[in-house]
């Protein structure tokens, strides 16, 4: 919206001409969104805590979480809002793929508050079923792979990092990964919101490193330099990270240990779709692998628990799944089991960054 309405401005006062660069709107995105979040958190904490929207703590987790219980909880609405406002702000709101973000987070937010809601209404820790949410989200998901599949100079080449010229055009195939990647990382970032601060830490650096990406795919000249793909127009998803950015930052100053407010699945589900849609559309799927690999990791040792629980009847390979409670039963007080996996998200996002010049 500023950039609409003062960027014209500049023919006229060239102190305005600041508005076309996508560096400028990113770094005010940022601080914008963060605000947003510092101002009107503590009237959301406030509000919640009035309509005793509080957090209820699966019964057969850690005895530990117990304390947790009554915590404020459905954060994610004040993210989504810092992030939006903040977006439409600062971005071209000419670009097909700031709307696509916005869509997914929407889409994938109302998944998520219908699933509080109905925890908070049957006071419970469970609300959707798994296969109805799946189904929304697949669906969600499906409908942004078949945009991108027939989006004009949009391509379904598949890359691999590290080999230059190894690539797949996947072809109607792309839809398909489009899902699993939107949707994988939805309930990847989803299983890993568990302890204070430990889902949107690493969010926060895997969200900064696409933010990275964004703007060098979207720079014709670095991009040819870097030998990565080049996509028209997809620079402006650097300021939409931007707002993720600094709407993580903000979250985190309250949902650091020991936390005034959770998440929720409103936050997780819709702030791990946009994850896996900004991967997509820099076209840097396979390297969300490593940049997220802390929610790969908690992913996988739930499917690993389970798998193993059924085919021995019973055994289990870690204490409790996700990981972060396996080490917790080890010994391991919170805010250790955090900043560790906060040391290990950085370092991955670090190797990540390094393959674009692995090639």
């Amino acid at each position: 919206m500023l950039y609409h309405l003062l960027y014209p401005l500049h023919t006229d006062f060239t102190a305005f001409n600041v508005f076309r660069y996508i560096t400028f709107r990113t770094i005010y995105a940022v601080v914008t969104a963060m605000a947003i979040s510092f101002i009107i958190a503590p009237w959301f904490i406030g509000l919640v805590k009035q309509f005793q929207i509080r957090q209820y703590i699966r019964e057969d987790g850690p005895a530990s979480h117990h304390a947790k219980a009554g915590t404020p909880t459905m954060g994610g609405v004040f993210i989504l809002v810092s992030v939006f406002t903040s977006a439409l702000l600062w971005s071209d709101l000419t670009s097909v793929f700031v709307w696509l973000v916005i869509f997914v987070g929407v889409g994938f937010g109302l998944i998520g508050f219908a699933d509080d809601y109905l925890k908070i209404k049957h006071r419970h820790n469970k609300g959707l079923s798994g296969p109805t949410k799946l189904i929304y989200q697949f669906a969600l998901a499906g409908a942004v792979g078949l945009f991108l599949y027939h989006y004009q100079g949009y391509d379904t080449l598949f890359r691999v990092p590290f080999l230059k010229g190894v690539r797949a055009d996947l072809g109607p195939g792309y839809i398909l990964l489009a899902m699993l990647v939107i949707v994988g990382s939805s309930n990847a970032v989803n299983l890993t919101d568990g302890l204070d601060g430990l889902a949107i830490g690493p969010y926060l650096i895997a969200m900064s490193t696409y933010m990275v990406l964004a703007y060098l795919v979207g720079h014709a000249k670095i991009a040819g330099y870097l030998q990565i793909p080049y996509i028209p127009g997809a620079a402006e998803t650097t300021v939409i990270c931007g707002s993720l950015v600094g709407a993580s930052i903000g979250f985190l100053w309250f949902n650091s240990y020991p936390a005034q407010i959770f998440m929720g699945d409103v936050g997780s589900l819709s702030l791990g779709a946009v994850l896996g849609t900004v991967a997509l559309l820099v076209k840097q799927e396979l390297l969300l692998i490593l940049i997220g690999g802390i929610f790969v990791l908690e992913a996988v040792s739930v499917i690993m628990q389970v798998a193993f629980f059924k085919a021995t009847g019973g055994k289990r390979i870690f204490k409790m799944a996700p990981l972060h409670h396996h080490f917790e039963l080890k010994g391991w007080p919170e805010p250790k089991v955090i900043v560790r996996f906060w040391i290990i998200a950085i370092l991955l996002s670090l190797i990540a960054v390094s393959t674009l010049k692995l090639r």
